[in-house]
């Protein structure tokens, strides 16, 4: 709801696509420069105090915001400094969230299901969110959501306090700051298939995913409707996201996923081409409603085969350096969308975007036996902390 509210209060203020891309881009380039850093911390420290410590941070900027929009005090120099401290704590936030996901389930054979029932609890709420925070807009404007999310934190922290896990030794106490990193850095893009995921992602960033900081505007100037029709859009790319997710919760193997993943690059790009000459309201849900389909079974399918994969010691740093391909390089695309946009028009913007996806796609399909390969080990039967040849 807050991420509705919030796009389209800056839309409403400015009329400007550029600044859309703007504050998509301030609220996420702190996960770029961040989340690797804050990996160490992760490996290094309690995952669920630092989740807890987030989470609070995050309350009390959706409070300031609620504040600053419900007395009509908001500029747009208010988003983008509160987008930034968001980025902030989002970027200590993400990668023990990722990592906390296996410490919380008794067999490892079945962290694919639990990123997946993950992904549906979140896209669920994507789909109601959307819908509802555009109404609410409609009738008293975006405050009351701002109000909604931060009273909904309630809810989170409490929730965090209720889990109990056993307590781990840090495993990465002993070593140096830097250290730590290095080994960390030199982990991930060595080994040739989290190497490949990692890019594979980046590119789902900068072109794939960063169309959505142009919704608000493609309701308005593509489809001539308000914030209604963007909160419906939204929730059809939720809807496509939750039926995504369901499907991927009821997997029994990780194996053939690299199959999964080059389909729904794939079909990504190629939805959102045909999104971009779209200018009917309902092929358009119809085409969102896929996109967010493809979206959730690309990420899900990456995040489980890295965490499948990916040594227990090293997991919070190769999760950061996912999470900062995952939402650290997006803002890089929102930047560049919203200038793409406000230049050449928002059907170029997402017609690009689409191209780019499918070029990622074929880059994937074509090295896909030799990915495949490089696991060198049963897929299918993939222990969670299987070492891998770190080969170039």
């Amino acid at each position: 709801m807050q991420n509705i509210a919030l796009s389209w209060l800056v839309y409403r203020l400015t009329g400007s696509v550029f600044l859309l891309g703007l504050v998509g881009f301030t609220s996420q380039i702190p996960t770029f420069i961040l989340s690797p850093f804050s990996g160490v911390l992760t490996d290094r420290y309690s995952k669920l105090r630092i989740m807890i410590l987030a989470q609070s941070g995050f309350m009390i900027l959706a409070l300031i915001m609620t504040i600053l929009v419900l007395f009509n005090w908001i500029a747009v120099w208010h988003i983008v400094f509160l987008s930034v401290l968001s980025g902030i704590f989002f970027a200590l936030d993400a990668p023990a969230r990722q990592s906390l996901v296996i410490e919380l389930i008794d067999d490892p054979r079945d962290l694919g299901n639990a990123i997946a029932l993950n992904s549906a609890i979140f896209n669920g709420a994507r789909l109601v969110g959307p819908a509802v925070a555009g109404l609410i807009i409609a009738a008293t404007g975006e405050g009351i959501c701002f109000l909604i999310n931060t009273l909904s934190f309630v809810a989170v922290i409490a929730a965090l306090l209720a889990i109990k896990i056993p307590p781990k030794r840090p495993v990465a106490r002993g070593e140096s700051f830097r250290d730590t990193f290095m080994v960390g850095y030199r982990y991930t893009f060595k080994t040739y298939t989290i190497r490949t995921l990692i890019l594979l992602l980046t590119v789902l960033s900068l072109f794939g995913i960063s169309y959505t900081v142009l919704l608000p505007a493609y309701a308005d100037k593509i489809l001539h409707g308000g914030s209604d029709i963007l909160g419906y859009l939204m929730s059809s790319m939720g809807a496509g996201a939750l039926l995504a997710a369901l499907f991927m919760a009821s997997r029994k193997s990780p194996a053939g996923l690299e199959n999964l993943l080059s389909f729904s690059v794939l079909l990504l790009g190629i939805t959102l081409t045909i999104a971009s000459f779209s200018r009917v309201f309902v092929l358009s849900s119809l085409l969102f409603f896929i996109a967010g389909m493809a979206m959730i079974l690309s990420l899900a399918s990456v995040n489980t085969i890295l965490q499948t994969i990916t040594e227990e010691d090293k997991r919070g740093r190769v999760m950061s350096f996912y999470s900062m391909a995952l939402m650290g390089i997006s803002p890089i695309g929102s930047l560049l969308a919203g200038s793409i946009a406000s230049k050449a028009g928002i059907g170029e913007a997402l017609l690009i975007s689409g191209i780019l996806t499918v070029a990622a796609g074929i880059w994937f399909l074509s090295g896909k036996s030799t990915f495949r390969k490089s696991l060198n080990i049963p897929y299918s039967v993939t222990p969670v902390n299987a070492q891998l040849p770190e080969e170039l």
